[in-house]
């Protein structure tokens, strides 16, 4: 059902693919959208080591929240910053696509310990977090997504 990578000597081993999903911030997450249109937006997430989960945080009412109750499949990519070889243009960048399905977390205490850990990579200000979550963590959905298939890649732009 899923497609392999073409280019073999470009693949990422999947312990590569998931220091990547652990370490870069952002990502783009692609549902079906309204009327049969992709919808892509970026978006931060958090990956769980403990249970090789991605999870994403979100209101409860939205373009996004509403694609993803109609349908759980969805494909997040991550892409690292590159890198350029001395004298070269082109950029190098290593990226991961997973496809999978989301779920809604049901237990509001997971979800609340979820956005913690989200925002932790992006801030160890403890007392901003703790504030965030005091305003917002009541209307917080947390999806989490259980990856089926994961491909990742060495691309160089040329």
């Amino acid at each position: 059902m899923f497609r392999e990578v073409v280019r073999k000597k470009q693949s990422l081993s999947r312990e590569e693919c998931i220091r990547i999903l652990k370490t870069e911030k952002r990502g783009v997450l692609s549902v079906n959208g309204d009327d049969g249109y992709p919808y892509g937006l970026p978006i931060n997430h958090y990956y769980s080591e403990a249970d090789g989960k991605l999870y994403f945080h979100s209101g409860k009412t939205g373009h996004k929240t509403d694609a993803l109750l109609r349908d759980s499949r969805v494909s997040f990519c991550v892409y690292d910053s590159g890198y350029r070889k001395e004298g070269e243009w082109a950029l190098n960048i290593k990226g991961v696509i997973v496809f999978g399905r989301v779920e809604i977390l049901d237990d509001h205490n997971k979800a609340i310990r979820i956005c913690r850990e989200l925002s932790y990579s992006f801030t160890d200000d403890r007392e901003y977090i703790e504030n965030e979550i005091s305003r917002f963590g009541a209307g917080v959905l947390v999806f989490a997504l259980t990856p089926e298939h994961m491909t990742g890649k060495q691309v160089r732009e040329a």
